[in-house]
């Protein structure tokens, strides 16, 4: 069970360090992917993937490698996994399946959608990113695996990169609106009211 546990641990943690970098390939890009003819997820996905095996195999030597050796950990740790969920499941609800999926910063075809700022936007402006992070950290704390750490910085370092980028090109669609609600709500770490787009 525990060999289990380590590996899944592991291939979570390869999953999300490369979060950032599929998003990296998309925003900065995305007036260049609105203008591709063809979908740019059958070119997109199919990179995340190598990506996925490329780290995987990088990572491999190293991941029986544990900082420490302990059950309790995983009670906190499960917490924090726990966390991740809930957060994913009030990020999905009233945000339609193609927001979650980026096809607005990929297809102009995909119709407008308004700013969303109302349920958990209200009270941090990414979320998923807020999910993934607390996952991540969930099965860094539990499993104690060198490795797990390790790919949690870096997806920090480059998650932190993405978070500004993709404001730059959500402020690009959504103009002033954008700003303003950029300039109230964090991008991680929660605000206890929730966002009031009247509020100085």
């Amino acid at each position: 069970m525990l060999r289990f546990l380590l590996t899944l641990a592991w291939l979570a943690c390869v999953l999300y360090s490369t979060v950032p970098a599929f998003w990296l390939a998309v925003h900065p890009f995305a007036s260049f992917w609105r203008a591709y003819r063809r979908n740019p997820f059958a070119l997109l996905v199919p990179v995340w993937i190598a990506l996925w095996i490329a780290v995987a195999l990088f990572t491999a030597p190293w991941r029986h490698l544990r900082i420490y050796n302990t059950a309790m950990t995983w009670i906190p740790a499960t917490a924090l996994l726990m966390a991740g969920i809930w957060i994913y499941r009030r990020a999905g609800s009233n945000f339609s399946w193609s927001q979650l999926g980026g096809l607005p910063e990929v297809r102009e075809s995909s119709g407008p959608h308004p700013l969303a700022a109302t349920g958990i936007r209200a009270h941090v402006r990414h979320p998923i990113y807020l999910g993934h992070l607390l996952e991540m950290l969930g099965w860094s704390l539990g499993s104690g695996l060198l490795v797990c750490c390790g790919l949690a910085v870096f997806a920090v370092i480059t998650g932190a990169w993405m978070v500004v980028i993709e404001d730059r090109e959500l402020k690009s669609r959504f103009g002033e609106g954008y700003q303003h609600y950029k300039d109230n709500v964090p991008a991680i770490f929660p605000r206890r009211t929730p966002y009031n787009p009247n509020e100085s």
